[in-house]
Order: C-alpha cells, then sequence, then structure tokens
C-alpha cells in the first residue's frame, strides 16, 4: 500500500485558490454561502488575509458598539390607495430595497412606518418570493402581540409600499448601543416576549431566521416588536429542514454556517446570542474579523461574563448548544424554555396580555416623536421619488396579489357618499 504524505500548503498555493474561489463569486458562478463553507471547512483558507477582504466585500458594515468610529385578507390590486395618500415626514430606516419612513395618512390622520422598496433592485437580486414572503407573514402578525403588523400594501410601476405599525420606542440595538448591557430581569422580560413571538411563528410553520438587536422594536410601552420578516420561511412542519444560508453574520447558528439542513431550532440560537447580547454587552462569539468569528462560532468556547447568575448561565448555555439536538428549544419548543428557571418570574399568560409591566418605558411625547431612531437616518432628506408616478414596463407586473387593505380600515379609507 502506497502512503501519500499530504504536503504543505504554500502561500502561493493559497493565494491562488483564495483568487480561484473570488473570481467565482464575482462571476456568480458560485454563491457567496457556498463560498463561505468551502473557507470555513478549510484551516489554510481561513489563515489567508485575502479571504478576509472578500468577506468585507460581500457583507454590510456592522454597526457594533466598539466601532463607532468607523392569509385572509382584502386584495385590493384596483383601489385607490396610493402613494399620494400620505404626507411623507421623516427616514426613520433603511433597508437593502429602500427606505423606511414616518408617514401620516391624510385622511385618517394615524402615523405609519412605511417601508418603500425599489421593484427594480428586488428583481435585479431575484427576491420577489422573500418580498411575498414578508407580506403573507406581516398579514398573520396582526394577530400576535410582539409582532409588527400590516395595514396596507400597494404598488406602483417602479416601487412597493409597505404600511406597518409605526414603533417609536425605538430599535434594542439603540438601547444596548446606549446602555452596553442591561440587568437580568429586563433581559428576562425582553427575551420572554420574543420567545413568545418566535413560538407563535413556529406554531405556523414559520421560522423567522433572522432574530438581531436591529429586527427587535420596542413600542411607546415598552412591549418587545418583532420586524423585517424578508428571511423567514413559510410551511416547515414540526421536524421540517431548511437549507438556505441565511442571516446576519454574528448571529448565525453553527448549523448554518456549516452548510448542514437544519430545523426550526436556529431561532433558539439566534434568541440565545441576543439575550447573551443583552446580559454581557456584546454577541457571544464576536471578532472584528469575521473570519475568526465564523471559527469561534463553529468551535470557540462560550465565555460568559463572570458574576451573571446561575440560571442565566444555564439558559444561555442551553440556547447556545451546537449540537441541535440537545439544544433548548429544539424538542418542545417554545414550551421548554417557559419551565426554565430563567423565566421563573414570567407569568406567560399575563405577558401574552401585555399585563405585565415592561421594566423601561420609552419616553415618548406621541405618536409621532422620533427621539428613539437613529439620526443618522432622521437627518436624511425624504426621497423625492417616494409618491412615484414613472412607468416602466416589465417590473410593475412582477409583484401580483402584493396589494392588501385591513378591512376595518379599507372602510375608514373610503369616501362617504
Amino acid at each position: 500500500m502506497t502512503v501519500t504524505q499530504e504536503r504543505p500548503m504554500t502561500y502561493a498555493k493559497m493565494k491562488g485558490l483564495v483568487s480561484f474561489l473570488s473570481a467565482l463569486l464575482k462571476g456568480k458562478k458560485v454563491g457567496f454561502s457556498d463560498f463561505l463553507q468551502k473557507f470555513v471547512s478549510s484551516q489554510h483558507l481561513c489563515q489567508h488575509l485575502d479571504t478576509e477582504k472578500i468577506l468585507r466585500r460581500q457583507s454590510k458594515p456592522g454597526r457594533r458598539k466598539e466601532e463607532k468610529s468607523s392569509s385572509s385578507s382584502t386584495n385590493t390590486e384596483t383601489s385607490q390607495m396610493k402613494p399620494s395618500d400620505f404626507d411623507y415626514l421623516k427616514v426613520i430606516g433603511r433597508g437593502s430595497f429602500g427606505k423606511v419612513l414616518l408617514a401620516r395618512h391624510r385622511k385618517q390622520g394615524g402615523f405609519y412606518a412605511v417601508k418603500v422598496l425599489q421593484k427594480q433592485l428586488i428583481v435585479k437580486r431575484k427576491e420577489q418570493k422573500h418580498v411575498m414572503v414578508e407580506r403573507s407573514v406581516l398579514l398573520k402578525g396582526l394577530q400576535h402581540p410582539f409582532l409588527v403588523g400590516l395595514h396596507f400594501s400597494f404598488q406602483t410601476p417602479n416601487t412597493l409600499y409597505f404600511v406597518l405599525d409605526y414603533v417609536n420606542g425605538g430599535e434594542l440595538f439603540y438601547h444596548l448601543q446606549r446602555e452596553g448591557s442591561f440587568p437580568e430581569p429586563r433581559a428576562a422580560f425582553y427575551a420572554a416576549e420574543m420567545a413568545a413571538a418566535l413560538g407563535y411563528l413556529h406554531s405556523l410553520n414559520i421560522v423567522y431566521r433572522d432574530l438581531k438587536p436591529e429586527n427587535i422594536l420596542l413600542d411607546s410601552e415598552g412591549h418587545v416588536m418583532l420586524t423585517d420578516f424578508g428571511l423567514c420561511k413559510e410551511g416547515v412542519a414540526t421536524g421540517g429542514i431548511m437549507h438556505t444560508f441565511c442571516g446576519t453574520p454574528e448571529y448565525l447558528a453553527p448549523e448554518v454556517l456549516h452548510g448542514y439542513p437544519y430545523s426550526p431550532a436556529v431561532d433558539w440560537w439566534g434568541l440565545g446570542t441576543v439575550a447573551f447580547e443583552m446580559i454581557c454587552g456584546l454577541p457571544p462569539f464576536y471578532s472584528r474579523s469575521k473570519v475568526q468569528m465564523f471559527q469561534n462560532i463553529l468551535y470557540g468556547p462560550l465565555q460568559l461574563r463572570s458574576g451573571i447568575s446561575k440560571a442565566a448561565c444555564s439558559l444561555l448555555e442551553g440556547l447556545l448548544e451546537r449540537d441541535v439536538s440537545r439544544r433548548l428549544g429544539a424538542s418542545c419548543d417554545i414550551a421548554e424554555l417557559q419551565e426554565h428557571p430563567f423565566f421563573a418570574s414570567i407569568y406567560w399568560d399575563d405577558l401574552l396580555a401585555r399585563k405585565i409591566r415592561p421594566p423601561f418605558i420609552p419616553k415618548v411625547a406621541g405618536p409621532c416623536d422620533v427621539s428613539y431612531i437613529d439620526p443618522a437616518f432622521t437627518r436624511q432628506p425624504v426621497p423625492a421619488c417616494v409618491n412615484d408616478r414613472c412607468q416602466e414596463a416589465g417590473v410593475s407586473e412582477a409583484f401580483p396579489g402584493f396589494s392588501y387593505m385591513n378591512p376595518v380600515e379599507y372602510l375608514a379609507a373610503e369616501p362617504v357618499s
């Protein structure tokens, strides 16, 4: 039998391999998720400097605090709802395909968050399906106290409009940036409301897949509201699996990073990362180097801050368990969390009824207050194209069935004859 000795990987070979994969990535011959899974499985690639450069080009810049310096519906495709029915007051957020604006309905007087998406960008990136999934999940969210709800959706030839609850207590991210971390009772309250929202989605066979502080809002009373449902997966029954690589780097579950089939338990890992950040101040495996951070997620030890309670340690270790079969929530979903000692003070029925007084109540002056919105957004001018009247062939028909009006609000919006 011939024994072949493995030859050491030279710098030139590593550089060539990284360059080759990078060229494939640039030419769309290989997806970013495939590239990512190749390098995390190779110790040589992980050590190469060019790999980090590629990762920085492919991902959005983070907003970590240590880097401060740098469906039953009313389908109304032919309804009279249109962009000019609203006064657009402030920019309050930004996404991959457009901006989020604070708007006032001219007739009703109500304030809403209007998510304005550019169709051309969505079609170019082939994200039509995700947009329609977000619409579907938003409609279901109207029935839960901790999910942002949809009031209207409509479209013009160039643009999609989601008219959502305006939740003005600020992102959880904003509050963590200001305060660093939260006392355990406050973290437990928020984590319980997040768990209730995730458990509700799971009961509808929906997996959220993108839990992070930027997607968690506080309302004016201090309750959690989950938003941004573009990465949700519908139709995942108990025991079902998914394969799509998606999520935000700091909060990715190890099974997703490995490229393995994964289950709804990815959401409980996500809850673990956010709970860890609320208690300890940073995501559990955070590093400025994405290469190192991915290695930490896959193989690094969980380093808990000294001084946290035994119950908190147990919760974080249970949620951030790499062995999915042993992860807290993997077997009986939210029921496992409801029995955990960390939530001993939570009466779950009262929580769902919003009868528990939140530990922090935002000081907002009224329904249009933007004091908890990042000034980096509110200082921006409202885009002139928000009242889209242009015609553009080939895009306007890409989103059939998108438009929606809440039946009650539909009647209120109709002119009196």
